[in-house]
């Protein structure tokens, strides 16, 4: 298996990323995770993974423009490289060919 595996909360935040595209930034991707996962996320769990799929090349960043509502601090942006899509394609078709292949007895009377 190739190296565009995601851990379960790394593709939760690369999909976030992608949702929220040009304000992909950590508060924003924090707020967006709390608001579709339903489960409280904490902004230092988020900051990690960010810069490990940056650092897997699944991410790029650049720095925003800085705002007087921020004191003049600037955002860190987050886009999906062209790898990152590469990884998000093979989880879902993994996941898909996985479902695909339960039988429905396996679901019994679900």
């Amino acid at each position: 298996m190739n190296r565009t595996n995601l851990g379960e909360f790394e593709e939760l935040v690369l999909l976030t990323v992608g949702v929220l595209y040009d304000n992909a930034y950590s508060v924003a991707i924090t707020n967006e995770l709390d608001n579709q996962s339903g489960r409280k996320v904490n902004i230092s769990a988020v900051h990690p993974v960010l810069y490990r799929l940056e650092e897997k090349g699944f991410l790029n960043s650049r720095l925003g423009e800085s705002s007087a509502k921020r004191g003049g601090k600037r955002k860190r942006l987050f886009k999906i490289s062209s790898l990152g899509k590469i990884a998000l394609d093979g989880s879902m078709n993994l996941r898909m060919k996985l479902r695909q292949k339960i039988p429905a007895i396996a679901f019994g009377n679900l």
